[in-house]
């Protein structure tokens, strides 16, 4: 079945699929998903065979041939691709494919899986640009399967300034990735924390990152109304359903998703690009005016800050709704990412050389000069986290309005000191912020995290880089005061609040004009839930947003 072609009568997805057989696993008294670091490897066992497969690259051009890299320890699987949104569409499929199986390497997280190539595809040359799921296939005992997801973008073959070109945090999915033994947080790397400063994209996709099911938990899906104990649902419900423990974190699936379908069955028409062609490739960005970003977008290379930098000091317009801009990375080979994060200045090979200033450090380290607020006019150390866990458990989950008058708001009948968005949990996870102060009722930046002084606060709301101190039975912190500890030392901050960072911030949604060109933030990465749970000031605030910054010339 190739492109354009549909088949109404059944979806990979449906039903019940990666069934396994029972077995016990040594637990302790003390153990949990804290400590216990649990990741998706393959099977290795022909009585019950799994597929995974990878892509040579994570972007191709219309008429570009794909490499699906695989290993399956079945006789046979089937390869299905989609076209993901608002209506997927089944654009390729192959059946009856030979399984070769091939071991994987216990570095595959930071070396690659180094597979052989199992299939491939040239890309039809009419191909439109867009997301594209990958869904391997093949049989389990008892008529079950077992489904494996994966993905590739294909980049637009010209610019069309009416149609928005959607910059996926690809940076930020790939810290997340732990598929093989680690990602930047945490596994089985030879560090303190398991965590691996270098990953790489030639290996699959953790399970829940392309693709969840309906009803999947949110990082802040549970309000905690009393003083008992934080819970963290989505942890509970990864460990039920088998799938990654970091699922809610980043993703297409979790985030970017949202947006594009909404966005789609509004009207809007969609192009798309990877931050890896951000990094090789910014003339993508010639001759569009709006680049939208949606969800967790917490990681960066230098070429990618200045290609978007340019691209707004031209003219060019960024419709940011996501937030947790954050760290530096290095992208090496277009398939290896590098991140020491808080142990850039000890570890990373580029500290006290010539390539310092590629640090992989916090955007607001004073060494690197460049915190992100001089790109999207807002800073990840000064909103943090929010909505969930230990973090402003009871806070309102929406934003309170501050300019009302601003052409943002406009339509929505908003006035100063209004709450938006709380039914629909928008101001949640992880939230973007700058130091402030209050002049005669409105918020103004003060400058001293350099955020420059003409961004706009249009709305606010609480957010902490700590969690809430608790006298609770059973309690557990989730990151206790790690991030706050970082960055005071950091940035040698103390807790006189005129020396940020704080433990107290605020998350923020900002307007910036810079250049020829202007930047809207939202800065929260759940905005896109009220577009999903049809928040109507949410929605009225998005489609203002799009739609100016495609009519400017």
């Amino acid at each position: 079945m190739e492109h354009g072609q549909t088949d109404e009568t059944w979806r990979p997805e449906y039903g019940s699929f990666n069934g396994g057989p029972k077995r016990s696993i040594p637990w302790h008294g003390d153990g949990s998903w804290m400590n216990a670091h649990r990741f998706e490897i393959p099977r290795d066992d022909p009585q019950w065979p799994d597929v995974y497969t990878y892509t040579d690259k994570i972007s191709y051009a219309p008429g570009e041939e794909v490499r699906f890299h695989g290993s399956t320890s079945a006789p046979r699987w089937s390869l299905l691709i989609y076209k993901d949104g608002a209506q997927p569409l089944l654009v390729h499929r192959a059946d009856n494919l030979l399984g070769v199986h091939s071991p994987t390497s216990k570095t595959a997280y930071r070396d690659g899986c180094d597979w052989p190539v199992a299939a491939t595809w040239t890309l039809p040359s009419d191909l439109r640009s867009g997301f594209y799921r990958v869904v391997s296939i093949c049989a389990r005992p008892g008529g079950d399967r077992f489904v494996q997801h994966h993905f590739f973008v294909v980049r637009p073959v010209a610019a069309d300034p009416s149609r928005i070109l959607v910059l996926l945090p690809t940076a930020t999915w790939t810290a997340y990735n732990d598929w093989g033994g680690a990602n930047h947080y945490t596994g089985t790397a030879d560090t303190a924390t398991g965590s691996s400063p270098v990953l790489s994209l030639l290996r699959p996709w953790t399970r829940g990152m392309v693709w969840l099911p309906p009803g999947a938990p949110r990082i802040c899906s549970n309000p905690r109304r009393d003083r008992s104990a934080p819970t963290y649902p989505q942890k509970d419900w990864a460990v039920g359903n088998g799938f990654s423990l970091y699922y809610a974190a980043a993703g297409w699936a979790q985030f970017d998703r949202h947006f594009v379908i909404w966005a789609e069955a509004n009207g809007f028409h969609l192009d798309f690009v990877t931050q890896t062609d951000l990094h090789n490739r910014p003339e993508l960005l010639d001759g569009y005016r709006l680049v939208a970003i949606a969800g967790h977008d917490e990681y960066w290379s230098t070429p990618m800050r200045l290609a978007i930098d340019s691209f707004v000091e031209r003219g060019g317009r960024v419709a940011r709704f996501g937030a947790n801009f954050m760290w530096q990375i290095r992208l090496e080979g277009g398939v290896t990412q590098i991140c020491y994060k808080y142990h850039a200045h000890q570890n990373d090979p580029v500290a006290n050389t010539a390539d310092h200033h590629l640090l992989t450090s916090s955007w607001e380290d004073p060494a690197l000069g460049w915190p992100g607020a001089k790109t999207f006019g807002l800073n990840g150390s000064q909103g943090a986290y929010a909505s969930w866990g230990g973090f402003t458990p009871k806070g309102s989950r929406g934003f309170t309005v501050y300019r009302p008058d601003h052409w943002a708001f406009g339509g929505t009948e908003l006035s100063y000191g209004d709450v938006f968005g709380s039914e629909a949990s928008i101001f949640a996870y992880e939230v973007d912020g700058a130091d402030y102060t209050f002049r005669n009722g409105l918020p103004f930046p003060t400058g001293l995290d350099g955020v420059p002084e003409n961004v706009q606060i249009l709305a606010m709301a609480p957010a902490v880089l700590a969690e809430a101190r608790w006298t609770l039975e059973g309690g557990r912190y989730y990151v206790g005061d790690a991030d706050h500890d970082y960055f005071q030392a950091l940035l040698g901050g103390t807790e006189d609040p005129e020396a940020p960072p704080q433990r107290y911030g605020s998350g923020m949604m900002a307007y910036l004009e810079k250049g020829e060109g202007a930047v809207f933030n939202a800065g929260t990465c759940e905005w896109v839930m009220g577009l999903t749970r049809n928040e109507p000031d949410t929605i009225r605030i998005t489609r203002n947003v799009l739609s100016r910054f495609l009519a400017e010339e």
